[in-house]
């Protein structure tokens, strides 16, 4: 067990604020892992160009080894310095989504570890949106690998108290900044070819990227099992509640049905849904994830974990439209839903 420590620092005006950014930098500079906010998850942050210290970070973990890891950076500056070329549309995309929720795969240089990029000549990077992360990515001024700081296969942790109930023992430290804003990881984006190509859907849509480039592909073995991931959340199974999820598309009529069916076996139904589903539907624990797909997904993770086996049998889920960011949050519900059903 490790004596896992905590800073406080929701925002720059705390007293303690200057402290204990050096703290946490100092434990990162020294080797050890260190989970910090970002405006999409918290990550569970080690020296990308120390293989040891990034060890770590699969350890307290659980994670796959062959499952490649996104190096963070403060600046386009320190990007730079971890790849080979930059194209020339990755250059207008991070004039417009950098700082902010995109990762860049690009040909690594060979800067970061091996067991960052998982074996592969490419490197994911990306620089954070988020005021904690940014100035404590400056503080310690090495590129920080980071996954979500959860165990491997649970939902991604959006607040510090996500990443306590985890990782408190397994890792050195944790800077509470608060909860996060956009709440699914970033999108990550193949940049080695002409046309950029999506590997995993995240806070930055297709449409919003064929803003500033005239193509933009979405792989079609993202959902292949088999293949080399060459991002994070492309193999394995993740975000999984620690009940049973079930991934509903239908009526109100036949997914009350469904769940009065369940009842009466014995389960105990949670229901996690949108505000309009709400207002339909009856089961014993129900979680409102807001209004509109951007509510949904800053909601989702915390409600995946609200939900505690002994309390709840089953959780049923509504189904989402698969456009905007709708996109990234089907992506994740798809991966940790054991059914999906369409009634």
């Amino acid at each position: 067990m490790i004596d896992t420590k905590r800073w406080n620092i929701e925002n720059r005006e705390v007293d303690n604020y200057s402290q204990a950014l050096e703290e946490a930098a100092s434990l990162l500079k020294g080797g050890e892992t260190v989970a910090f906010p970002t405006e999409t998850v918290y990550g569970l942050g080690a020296d990308a160009t120390n293989h040891q210290a990034v060890t770590k970070i699969f350890e307290a973990k659980g994670r796959p080894q062959d499952n490649p890891l996104i190096a963070h950076v403060a600046t386009k500056e320190q990007l730079r310095q971890l790849v080979d070329h930059i194209p020339s549309y990755v250059e207008r995309l991070m004039d417009v989504f950098s700082p902010g929720p995109i990762t860049y795969i690009l040909e690594s240089n060979g800067t970061c570890a091996d067991n960052v990029t998982a074996g592969l000549s490419t490197v994911g990077v990306r620089i954070p949106d988020h005021p904690v992360a940014r100035d404590l990515l400056l503080a310690c001024d090495v590129p920080v690998a980071a996954p979500s700081a959860n165990l491997s296969g649970k939902p991604s942790p959006t607040t510090a108290n996500h990443v306590w109930d985890d990782l408190n023992g397994k890792i050195a430290g944790v800077v509470d900044g608060g909860a996060t804003g956009v709440g699914v990881e970033s999108t990550v984006l193949d940049c080695t070819q002409d046309i950029p190509i999506i590997l995993r859907p995240g806070g930055v849509t297709k449409d919003q990227l064929e803003e500033y480039v005239d193509t933009v592909m979405v792989d079609p073995a993202l959902a292949n099992q088999h293949a080399k991931p060459k991002a994070p959340g492309m193999k394995y199974r993740h975000y999984s509640p620690e009940v049973p999820l079930w991934l509903v598309d239908g009526s109100a009529e036949t997914i009350q049905t469904l769940i009065d069916d369940e009842r009466k076996k014995g389960n105990k139904i949670g229901l996690l849904a949108s505000n309009k589903w709400l207002e339909h539907l009856s089961a014993d624990e129900e979680i409102s994830l807001g209004d509109t797909i951007y509510d949904v997904a800053t909601h989702l993770y915390d409600g995946l974990r609200t939900f505690k086996e002994g309390n709840i049998d089953l959780i049923i889920c509504e189904a989402f439209p698969e456009d905007g960011i709708g996109q990234a949050v089907m992506n994740r519900l798809k991966k940790a839903s054991s059914d999906y059903l369409k009634l």
